[in-house]
């Protein structure tokens, strides 16, 4: 394992395309591919053109990668002194400074991407990567650390909406949704870390409420998220919207029960919701603005 001294770039030994594949490994790849993923799709049930959704794409792409891998660079010091082993930085396989160099660039290469889908699309884009770079430098060990991710998710389905032909204003209901998405995926992403970012000095907002708390609050905002994507959108919810809220609203409170022997039962009924409500999303595609 790797030292902070020793760390600032890749080890002797470590061969470059090892160290490409560390690179990919520093960017956090699920994510990235799941919400690149998931703005395309919204893109193209949105009604975007086909050049219009792979710009939108590869913008998204762009600013994701930059801020997975602004998070490793920035915590790289922390996660060797903890010993967290499988990321690659902490192995050696990549160094911090190529970590830097791999997110600025990114960040440099999606202001372009980002302005050519129009120019509100690419405002509302940029401060909601810019967001989520403050989460990384700032925000992360504040009890403000789930603002980023509420301006952050609320920013994407604005930017597809905006980057529509004309230009639209997103509707209401599809930024709150994406703010309380953001809530959620924020106490999921860091409930199973908790216990060790209270043992090296992170108290964000899900730390200060504890496992217990963050445990209990996570199925809220993907609920009320449900809510908002079901009984937002003008005239009734239709069968699938009931459908949804109901399976949302019972598999969050089944998770939450369980939870309480098991702490992945909870996470994982999270994450049912969240599948739940980026189908929603989908479906409701069409009338984002």
């Amino acid at each position: 394992m790797g030292t902070p001294e020793h760390s600032t770039t890749g080890g002797p030994g470590v061969s470059w395309a090892d160290r490409v594949v560390g690179l990919a490994g520093s960017c956090h790849p699920g994510p990235v591919v799941a919400v690149t993923a998931l703005m395309a799709a919204l893109a193209v049930t949105a009604g975007q053109g086909a050049a219009r959704c792979v710009l939108t794409a590869a913008a998204v792409l762009a600013g994701q990668l930059s801020v997975g891998w602004c998070n490793d660079a920035y915590d790289a010091r922390r996660d060797i002194a903890a010993g967290r082993r499988g990321k690659p930085v902490v192995d050696g396989t990549v160094g911090v400074t190529e970590v830097w160099v791999a997110a600025y660039a990114g960040l440099a290469l999606c202001v372009p991407l980002s302005f050519a889908c129009g120019l509100w699309a690419g405002v509302v884009h940029l401060a909601g990567v810019a967001a989520a770079w403050a989460y990384d430098l700032r925000l992360k060990a504040t009890a403000w650390s789930w603002a980023p991710y509420a301006v952050g998710f609320a920013a994407l389905p604005a930017f597809v909406a905006l980057g529509l032909p004309g230009q639209p204003w997103p509707a209401w209901w599809v930024v709150t949704a994406g703010a309380l998405l953001g809530v959620g995926a924020h106490l999921g992403d860091v409930l199973p870390d908790i216990r060790g970012d209270l043992a090296t000095g992170v108290r964000g907002w899900p730390q200060r409420l504890g496992p217990d708390g963050a445990r209990l609050l996570l199925p809220v905002p993907l609920v009320a998220a449900s809510a908002v994507l079901a009984l937002g959108p003008a005239g009734p919810p239709g069968r699938w919207g009931v459908a949804a809220l109901a399976v949302a609203a019972l598999v969050a409170v089944a998770g939450t029960v369980l939870g309480r022997r098991r702490e992945r039962a909870a996470f994982a009924a999270a994450v049912v919701v969240a599948v739940v409500d980026v189908a929603l999303l989908l479906v409701r595609g069409t009338g984002i603005a």
